[in-house]
């Protein structure tokens, strides 16, 4: 396999959750990086920060201590080994709020395809479900309704462009 980085103007790592068990808040991480190495492994670093569900109040309660604690744990990060295209999910460990849990999601790769200016691309559609306490995000609200405010499943939709890179050696380099 050839080593791939995240084309991140391409690409964009979104998620939603019910809230007061009727609707769906729907978000997403505006910054983001991550590779795919020689031998398949994946890693993908998530800047917390960047959330984004279109509700000032609402991502700044997300990004502290009640939810994410961005100040003392400001990356998301995702590892899996040897991705395989071909498969139908990607098995890796999640990390979030310095909690790791292995996780399976479903994967769904759209093909290859050379862009304008001869960078070869791959599109690869990841989604899945975690269980936000499990990453000790726990915070809640009780409803007179007998539901809660927020959830605890969450989506993941994400949805990468993938470049694909050449190393070159130091003797090749132009001087």
């Amino acid at each position: 396999m050839k080593k791939m980085t995240i084309d991140y103007t391409h690409s964009e790592i979104g998620f939603k959750v019910k809230h007061l068990m009727i609707s769906t808040v729907r978000g997403n991480f505006g910054k983001f990086r991550g590779e795919i190495n020689e031998n398949g492994d994946m890693t993908v670093f998530v800047d917390v920060d960047s959330i984004n569900t279109n509700n000032s109040d609402r991502d700044n309660h997300l990004k502290g201590s009640d939810f994410f604690d961005s100040e003392n744990y400001p990356l998301i990060s995702f590892n899996t080994k040897n991705v395989d295209f071909s498969s139908p999910t990607v098995t890796g460990e999640l990390t979030i709020k310095g909690v790791t849990k292995e996780v399976t999601m479903t994967s769904e790769y759209n093909g290859v395809s050379v862009d304008p200016w001869g960078n070869t691309k791959h599109g690869l559609e990841v989604t899945g479900k975690v269980n936000r306490s499990d990453f000790g995000l726990t915070w809640n609200a009780p409803l007179e309704t007998g539901g809660v405010l927020v959830s605890d499943e969450v989506t993941f939709n994400i949805d990468l462009q993938l470049l694909e890179t050449v190393d070159t050696p130091v003797s090749e380099m132009a001087q």
